[in-house]
């Protein structure tokens, strides 16, 4: 088949139906529940018979029986119905607002509000839902963590800095510092939820004109319906001052939250994925699973290089969401409209998934001991160059000759282990043997003898972190029970 053939003939003419990618491969059950199309219609009527029911308990003539008949045709919920309403219309809201009049037989529905009134209260009541679903499932990533940090808090290890050995310290050190990091996020996260200010009803430009007009001016009465507004949405604050939308900077600090709250996940599989190459770590293999189609043997850290990837959606939308804020002219337009409808989900969906593969990893993984004592052997003398020092100090070697000593044969050996493939490390015999140093193996042997001697502070370290992840444990019981849907 010609390139011809490939680029015009096979390319079909129809509008394919899409999936939401990130939707329909990473995002949890509970996350798509939120944020899908069938999903925010629904909010949206529930938000219109909130309103009205609110209207009518303040005085405004709307008899239940109309309530009731939105009330019944609420669910009966048509997509391709509103999209062919909005092809003739050019205006989306509008088009819902047609369509639940038209099956309610009223024209009850929207009185007094604005397009903003309307999506911008039910889209942040998503985002809320959204973060409270991104706290639970991070209470849940946090917990295991805390269990893996303990789990391992005995298991020595070379840790690494610049990539390369540096000093022992302990396996489950990795868990508590990355799940540390998380737990930054995970408080921000907690802030943000609690005091996160809705929209409200304001109008067209912000000013309520409309809602003061169809309650004959009593401001109380105003109020009183934001206030119901507000309690149905589940928030506590609501915003005093505001044009016909909401400070773009809002949609910012959320996707921001989000991207705090993974990059504790995304730092541990960046290492993981390094200590899998270094075949002292698994992220978990299942029995049956493939590593590659074109080389059987391989055991690829698939679910933490997914990890990788779905975090430069977040920082991606991050960056959009922050292009949209202090664009607002005057009241606003929408011309962010397009961006946030990209970004505000897919945000969630993307986060969502970090935490579902991040909680996966954390159940499936695992060290190698044998590997990693391999390591030790290999690495121990060099890890260990100050306790060396220290030993010939206290054998009256001046503090610099020794230095100078220790430094040259630790170099030396480092390079003849790596030209020659040796994993023998002679650095003990190297300086047994230099006069300038006279410091029998023995002495130096006995310096190095016991490595967990040398990872100072760790254990104590991986306990208050244990403790603050089972704080959080109490807090949120059921959330720590949380256990991830099966990945692809």
């Amino acid at each position: 088949m010609s390139e011809a053939d490939l680029s015009q003939k096979n390319v079909p003419q129809e509008r394919p139906d899409v999936p939401n990618t990130l939707a329909e491969r990473y995002a949890s059950t509970p996350m798509l529940n939120v944020f899908s199309p069938k999903a925010k219609n629904l909010f949206e009527r529930d938000f219109w018979i909130t309103i009205m029911k609110g209207q009518a308990a303040l005085g405004m003539d709307i008899p239940q029986n109309v309530i009731r008949s939105y009330v019944k045709v609420r669910n009966n919920l048509d997509l391709e119905s509103i999209k062919r309403r909005e092809r003739t219309l050019r205006h989306d809201e509008q088009a819902k607002i047609q369509e639940f009049n038209e099956l309610a037989g009223y024209q009850e529905a929207h009185k007094g509000l604005t397009t903003r009134d309307h999506e911008d209260n039910v889209e942040q009541f998503q985002y809320k839902r959204g973060m409270m679903i991104v706290r639970d499932h991070a209470v849940a990533t946090l917990v295991r963590f805390g269990r893996l940090a303990v789990e391992n808090g005995a298991l020595v290890m070379a840790d690494r800095t610049h990539l390369g050995a540096a000093q022992p310290s302990l396996a489950g050190k990795i868990f508590s510092n990355f799940g540390e990091e998380m737990l930054i996020g995970f408080n921000n996260l907690e802030t943000l939820i609690e005091e996160y200010p809705l929209r409200g009803i304001k109008g067209a430009t912000g000013t309520q004109t409309d809602q003061l007009q169809l309650f004959g001016g009593d401001q109380e009465k105003v109020d009183q319906l934001e206030k119901r507004v507000a309690r149905a949405l589940g928030f506590k604050n609501v915003l005093g001052s505001v044009g016909q939308i909401y400070p773009r900077s809002l949609d910012f600090q959320v996707t921001a939250a989000l991207f705090q709250i993974i990059t504790g996940p995304s730092s541990f599989a960046e290492t993981s994925r390094m200590m899998a190459a270094a075949e002292i770590f698994t992220e978990g293999f299942k029995e049956g699973q493939v590593g590659s189609t074109a080389m059987p043997h391989k055991m690829n850290a698939r679910t933490s290089e997914r990890i990788k990837s779905l975090k430069r959606v977040v920082l991606g939308n991050v960056m959009m969401m922050g292009q949209n804020a202090g664009e607002q002219a005057f009241g606003g337009d929408v011309t962010d409209s397009a961006a946030r409808r990209v970004a505000m989900a897919d945000s969630f969906f993307a986060t969502d998934g970090i935490l579902e593969a991040a909680m996966t990893v954390l159940d499936e993984c695992g060290f190698y001991p044998a590997m990693l004592q391999r390591e030790m052997n290999r690495y121990l003398p060099f890890l260990t160059t100050t306790r060396l020092l220290t030993a010939a100090i206290k054998e009256g070697v001046g503090r610099e000759t020794a230095h100078a000593v220790i430094r040259d044969h630790a170099v030396a050996v480092a390079i003849n282990m790596r030209k020659n493939g040796t994993q023998e490390n002679d650095l003990l015999d190297r300086l047994a043997a230099d006069t300038r140093l006279g410091v029998s193996k023995k002495v130096l042997a006995d310096a190095i003898s016991a490595p967990i001697e040398f990872v100072g502070n760790a254990p104590r370290q991986i306990t208050k972190f244990a403790g603050r992840v089972e704080a959080i444990r109490r807090k949120y019981p059921e959330a720590a029970k949380y256990n991830p849907e099966p990945i692809l």
